[in-house]
């Protein structure tokens, strides 16, 4: 099992950045590629961001690209996403994920495990 807790969200400018932060548990973190999905009120979850096992892969949805990265540090158990240049459209729960496949996917049915979200709300 797999415990997930994302932090780092809140209320920022357009313009302004945030980073968020996913700290796992339960596992050797190294095991599981990691990916960050975002809900927006009366949309589907989306693919943001994912990051293979070493760190070595990555891939981003084209809305992000050259804005967002990711990054992990498996001494400390830990995923981050540093969100820069943020948009009014970037609003959304931002949820980190594990999946034991060790390589990000895309499709949200790839990832075993799921965090409880964080709201990042970008003002216009």
């Amino acid at each position: 099992q797999v415990q997930l807790v994302e932090s780092g969200g809140g209320l920022v400018q357009a313009g302004g950045s945030l980073r968020l932060s996913c700290a796992a548990s339960g596992r050797t973190f190294s095991d599981y590629a990691m990916g960050w999905f975002r809900q927006a009120p009366g949309k589907e979850r989306e693919f943001v961001t994912g990051i293979s096992w070493s760190g070595g892969s990555t891939g981003y949805t084209d809305s992000v690209k050259g804005r967002f990265t990711i990054s992990r540090d498996n001494a400390k158990n830990t995923v981050y996403l540093q969100m820069n240049s943020l948009k009014p459209e970037d609003t959304a729960v931002y949820y980190c994920a594990a999946s034991l496949l060790g390589s990000w996917s895309y499709s949200q049915y790839e990832y075993d495990y799921w965090g409880q979200g964080t709201q990042v709300t970008v003002s216009s």
